[in-house]
């Protein structure tokens, strides 16, 4: 497999972008490269979204600033994390190799649906996880793109077509850069504690509103494109290394990270089926 490596650079920020902003105004605004993890994704350049097609290509990606008045990796002022012991049973596999932990795994493709809130018919559950809860402003999220998910075939343990049962199954939520990203509270309660982290990388997170180590049961969110909080990955880590008898615990409202760029992946599981991240009656309850 070829392998292709573009490197660019991200824009300055502060005053410095005052003076000389306009001489690098053609500079793209993003490091790409091509290596080991198989996801389609979304880059992002110069104050617009620009979504990546699906390839074959494994594709990780690696931000370069020249001048940088803000790292979104530093610590959050003020979040400390505890961990919660885990119910049994464990996961079957390492959580980085699990296609219903990690995300990466399955991809996701560019869909041309509807960017909004959609209203379906049926039951509500009003304790049900309220993604306003995501930002620190409690607002509706403007959607800059939607994606729809891959099966996984778990007799090949390979990615098999898009799930096709709801016509979005990732939504990409429009951030500012740096901002932090918080765990959208819901009506359930695991040991006073909202989340467990069933699965953390430097780039993406997956919280579970129920006490075990699956997504069989419950709610399960997965957040992609954010910089996980340095302390919360690395105890997410120690405790993955040691077996996982305990994971990371996260309350409702907890910082948890800060966005990459201009844009979230967000999907959104209810006893393991990727639902619509659209829709107003089960995930924006009133908006």
């Amino acid at each position: 497999m070829s392998v292709k490596i573009r490197l660019c650079v991200l824009p300055f920020v502060g005053a410095l972008a005052l003076v000389i902003g306009l001489a690098i105004v053609s500079v793209p605004a993003r490091a790409l490269t091509t290596a080991h993890e198989p996801h389609s994704a979304t880059t992002w350049q110069s104050g617009e979204v620009e979504a990546i097609r699906p390839s074959d290509v494994f594709t990780s990606y690696v931000y370069l600033p020249i001048v940088s008045g803000f790292d979104p990796c530093t610590p959050i002022p003020g979040e400390s994390y505890d961990v919660l012991l885990v119910s049994p049973p464990r996961t079957d596999r390492p959580a980085e190799v699990h296609a219903d932990l990690n995300l990466a795994l399955r991809g996701y493709e560019l869909t041309n649906a509807y960017k909004g809130l959609v209203d379906y018919k049926g039951g509500i559950d009003p304790n049900a996880p309220q993604l306003p809860g995501l930002f620190a402003d409690d607002r509706t999220a403007t959607f800059s793109n939607v994606y729809q998910v891959h099966h996984w075939n778990w007799e090949c343990n390979c990615r098999g077509p898009v799930i096709t049962d709801t016509e979005v199954t990732l939504a990409g939520l429009a951030v500012t850069p740096g901002e932090t990203v918080h765990v959208p509270g819901s009506g359930y309660d695991i040991g006073g504690y909202e989340v467990l982290v069933l699965y953390a990388s430097p780039d993406r997170i997956t919280l579970k509103y129920t006490g075990e180590d699956n997504v069989v049961k419950g709610y399960t969110l997965h957040v992609e494109n954010i910089c996980v909080e340095p302390t919360l990955l690395a105890l997410y880590q120690t405790w993955n290394e040691q077996g996982r008898e305990y994971l990371p615990a996260l309350r409702a409202g907890q910082a948890f990270g800060r966005a990459r760029s201009s844009e979230i992946g967000v999907a959104v599981r209810d006893t393991g089926a990727f639902m619509d991240p659209r829709s107003r009656k089960d995930w924006w309850q009133g908006r």
